[in-house]
């Protein structure tokens, strides 16, 4: 069935696995995508959103790099927001909300219109490993499928097992099998295993809600897009949320379901994530909170079905109804299906190099929960580097590594491997040290033109990425070099409430300052000739205005990664020996021996390596 060897192949379907399948197939591997749904493919588990804080940043550099995920998430989008829109650039956030059943269907259109890409279905038992190397994988079938290399994106089916109170059983996610054999082949391997956990608030029937109840949480009245390209555009007609409130009483009815929990009778032993907890873990950790919010989001255009954001939970069923009912406009809630908790197995990403191919085994790559993460975003995103690197491997090219001050994608690889987690990681903006740089706005200057020498971003993305970079400076220059008159000028500043100028001065400097913004500049006849004459975009004028007010703050951020940069060239031999040198501490030795970072700057962002061990090391190391 199988006679021809492939370059990857990837199992799993989710989004880091339609990543990496796109990725490796668009690049000219020859790729296979297995799955145990091919109905499921990309399927979004949990809330029907992509982006957010930080993770709309990971979106937009997919789509800088030629992924799919921006394409998709605007062309399935029922609502768009741009968060923090009220503090710097740096914190703007897009985000949307989708329609789930679109999502995946636009995914898996999208897939089958890739070229070298092949798609089976079965569960896949186990791996073929020869002498260190990956050489393909067992079905449960018993077929055999000879690869270069393969990508792991198993999300939460290795040895699934889903909890609703006491209630467990086997499962990747409601209503679908959990995956077997592949933990137990990695470990005779001599990998590290760990389990975590996460879990999925109730579906509602939103024909049974009161939103008169509720708080109208609306789209933006001028919606943005997450792609660069021009594949797709901003969406016309939006569909609002709504949001409403626990209260005590609602906190006391969950509180009958405690002695029930799978989280507080022991049951669940693994860690969930911190920042996504369920709504037991919120009422038991913040008793004072009399309440929370919950974020009442429709699934799709043309569905009744509501998904409750902020009510994560794995307490009873018959708990969790009467909760829910005592919720304002919930008070006639009928289910869909129960909210539930999933305990899965993962691999510590400290097992892994940059490229995300393992330390262990060669052409073995992992990506997305299997490595210790939470969330659509960061798995796409390790899907598309894991695809990546597995095409460049099996051509024999140099890795496409994305570095900290490049990319929010270079951060949270970096992290994994540097760090390791032993909870569910989920992007912040705070983990990014450069996030001046790392704007949502600017991924495609950052990582089109590197993902166009790879040959996976396309000459067209490319020029339009040149067209946006080229105007967006001249209009800079064109408010360096322009005068304004105090006539034209001071009512602006004016109604403004700023001070005024007492003669003629650049438009730079007026645009400048925080209290004018870009619809004050535009007011401006000679700034609306120079608009269009050129014909300029949105995209482009919001740039510019971004280039004038924050040039400073971003300079200085370049200036701190270029000193930086220096220890990044530093590289440390691969089989360094560590405990030659007698002056570093033993924590120090264990963790570099242990991690074996690639270079200096990797090995001082340790967790347990100092300031002082890094000295020694660069001393050691003739810098």
């Amino acid at each position: 069935m199988f006679l021809e060897e492939y370059d990857v192949i990837v199992v799993g379907a989710g989004h880091a696995g339609s990543e990496a399948a796109a990725a490796a197939a668009n690049l000219g591997s020859k790729t296979l995508l297995v799955t145990m749904s091919l109905q499921n493919i990309a399927q979004m588990s949990c809330n029907p959103a992509m982006g957010g804080i930080a993770k709309g940043q990971i979106v937009r550099e997919i789509d800088a790099l030629g992924g799919y995920s921006g394409i998709v998430s605007d062309r399935t989008a029922i609502q768009f927001k741009m968060l923090n829109k009220s503090k710097g650039p740096a914190m703007w956030s897009p985000r949307v909300q989708s329609d789930r059943m679109r999502f995946a269907e636009e995914w898996r259109m999208m897939l089958e219109g890739t070229p070298n890409l092949d798609f089976y279905q079965e569960m896949v038992k186990g791996l073929i490993i020869e002498n260190g190397k990956i050489k393909g994988i067992k079905t449960s079938l018993g077929v055999e499928i000879r690869s270069k290399s393969v990508v792991l994106t198993n999300g939460t089916f290795l040895n699934g097992l889903i909890h609703i109170g006491e209630k467990q059983f086997g499962g990747g996610r409601a209503g679908e099998s959990a995956a077997y054999g592949i933990t137990e082949d990695l470990i005779k391997a001599g990998f590290e295993a760990g389990r975590m956990k996460t879990g999925t608030p109730p579906r509602v029937d939103g024909r049974s809600l009161d939103y008169s109840k509720m708080n109208e949480e609306k789209g933006d009245a001028i919606p943005d897009k997450f792609s660069y390209s021009d594949l797709t555009k901003p969406l016309v007609i939006q569909k609002s949320c709504h949001m409403t409130y626990t209260s005590n009483e609602v906190h006391n009815i969950l509180r009958e379901g405690f002695d029930r929990s799978p989280m507080f009778n022991g049951r669940i032993k693994s860690i969930g994530p911190r920042y996504c907890p369920s709504i037991e873990d919120k009422i038991n950790r913040f008793a004072d909170k009399e309440r929370h919010q919950l974020f009442v989001e429709p699934e799709g255009w043309n569905t009744c079905e509501v998904y409750v954001n902020g009510f994560s939970t794995s307490l009873p069923e018959d708990i969790q109804f009467k909760a829910l009912r005592s919720v304002v406009g919930f008070e006639n809630v009928k289910f869909f299906r129960p909210g539930y908790a999933i305990e899965y197995d993962y691999f510590p990403p400290t097992q892994l190099k940059h490229t995300l191919e393992t330390k262990l085994v060669e052409g073995l790559y992992f990506a997305g929960q299997i490595n210790g993460t939470t969330g659509y975003e960061e798995a796409a995103s390790q899907g598309l580097m894991a695809g990546i690197n597995a095409h460049l491997k099996v051509h024999e090219q140099a890795p496409l590594i994305l570095k900290r001050d490049e990319a929010y994608i270079g951060v949270l690889i970096d992290d994994l491997i540097t760090k390791g987690t032993e909870e569910p990681y989920r992007m912040f903006t705070s983990r990014a040290e450069y996030r001046t740089l790392l704007r949502q706005d600017n991924a495609d200057f950052r990582l089109t033109p590197l993902s166009y020498e790879i040959g996976l971003a396309s000459e067209a993305r490319l020029r339009r990425m040149e067209h946006k970079l080229n105007e967006s400076e001249k209009m800079v220059s064109f408010f360096k070099e322009t005068s304004v008159s105090v006539a034209e000028t001071n009512p602006i500043l004016e109604s403004k409430e700023t001070a005024l100028i007492s003669q003629g001065d650049k438009m730079f400097k007026v645009f400048s300052r925080p209290q004018i913004d870009l619809e004050d500049i535009m007011k401006f006849e000679k700034v609306k000739e120079y608009v269009a004459e050129n014909n300029l975009d949105q995209e482009i004028l919001e740039q510019a205005e971004i280039q004038v007010k924050y040039s400073g703050y971003i300079e200085k951020e370049r200036n701190n990664a270029d000193k930086l940069t220096r220890l990044e060239d530093v590289k440390i031999p691969e089989n360094f020996d560590y405990n030659k040198i007698k002056s570093m501490s033993i924590e120090a030795k264990q963790k570099l021996a242990k991690i074996r970072p690639v270079t200096i700057s990797q090995a001082s962002r340790i967790s347990g390596v100092s300031p002082s061990d890094v000295s020694v090391l660069l001393i050691y190391m003739g810098r």
